[in-house]
């Protein structure tokens, strides 16, 4: 059973039609046409999917879109290409991509991290990224990335 939903995805308000127990994952990437968030496990285990509703980190593929209550921001509306988002920046100067498909996950809980605490310690970065995975194993560049990030945005 359809109905329409009202959503604001990236400072854009969008109207959807979607079965209410359809992932908002789905939404976004099939109907709106998003390429981020990705789809990794589906089960909310690897981060992949990650968007930050109302600045939380939030996995898509398990929010049904009838669930979705408040503003949706995914990695494409985080920052710009003349106006990157510090974690994106750092990311790029401390080289931490591989294969980057895991990034949407770590760069989107990162940035809900900085906006919550500007100088978060090593055990804060740590417990942000709870959950997440990375199968290249770049979690040491991925530390190094928020860290310089926390500085620029000090």
């Amino acid at each position: 059973m359809m109905a329409s939903y009202n959503l604001t995805i990236d400072n854009r308000s969008r109207q959807v039609d979607a079965d209410p127990d359809t992932p908002l994952l789905y939404v976004l990437r099939d109907q709106l046409g998003l390429r981020n968030p990705r789809f990794g496990c589906g089960l909310a285990q690897c981060g992949a999917c990650t968007v930050l509703v109302d600045g939380a980190p939030t996995r898509s593929c398990v929010l049904p879109v009838a669930a979705v209550e408040g503003a949706v921001t995914t990695i494409a509306g985080l920052g710009t290409p003349d106006n990157p988002h510090p974690l994106q920046t750092a990311y790029i100067e401390e080289e931490v991509t591989m294969c980057g498909y895991c990034d949407n996950g770590w760069i989107m809980a990162g940035a809900a991290l900085l906006e919550a605490n500007r100088s978060p310690t090593d055990a804060q970065i740590v417990e942000a990224f709870a959950g997440l995975k990375c199968r290249c194993g770049t979690h040491m560049a991925i530390m190094r990335a928020v860290r310089r990030a926390a500085k620029a945005m000090a």
